[in-house]
């Protein structure tokens, strides 16, 4: 188990958590401030699909400790709006790091993954098991970031729609 000390030393911002099960190699460049984003027409579709959803939620986009943004924000839980469930991993362990996170904050939430394009929720609850899942990635962003190099191109089924496939593959 990780100690609060420790913690603090390993926290990162929730993206980054994401990408550690997205791409580590997305993960090292974006880290070093290379952000393909900007071009990619998805990520401005999860924008404006999180902007326009949910509209009656009063507590959007909460930023917290200029490290994560959580979507919106309720009496007993938090939400993240994604715009596909098709890398329902990297999306299930970044708000279960929101939730370890405020945990040691000591705030104790249930979290709730909002599909709404597809119209699908998944409820996430932080458990032991997740803690230790927080706690691995964490510590291997912690490694993957102190690379002097990237991380191996590894081709996963997903690379050709990635903002990042031309400065990998071509």
């Amino acid at each position: 188990m990780i100690d609060n000390l420790d913690f603090q030393a390993l926290k990162t911002n929730g993206i980054k958590v994401n990408y550690l099960y997205v791409c580590e190699r997305k993960l090292w460049f974006f880290d070093r401030g290379i952000a393909m984003e900007f071009s990619s027409d998805k990520v401005l579709m999860g924008k404006l699909l999180n902007e326009y959803s949910y509209p009656a939620e009063e507590k959007r986009e909460i930023l917290i400790d200029n490290l994560i943004k959580i979507d919106i924000v309720g009496h007993e839980e938090i939400k993240e709006v994604k715009f596909s469930d098709r890398l329902a991993e990297a999306s299930k362990i970044q708000i279960l790091y929101y939730l370890y996170y405020l945990k040691q904050a000591g705030i104790e939430k249930r979290g709730v993954i909002k599909y709404p394009r597809i119209k699908k929720q998944e409820e996430i609850v932080l458990t032991s098991e997740g803690e230790k899942e927080v706690e691995n990635a964490l510590t291997n962003i912690y490694k993957i970031l102190k690379m002097n190099k990237p991380p191996q191109i590894q081709r996963k089924p997903y690379c050709s729609r990635c903002a990042y496939y031309e400065f990998c593959w071509s």
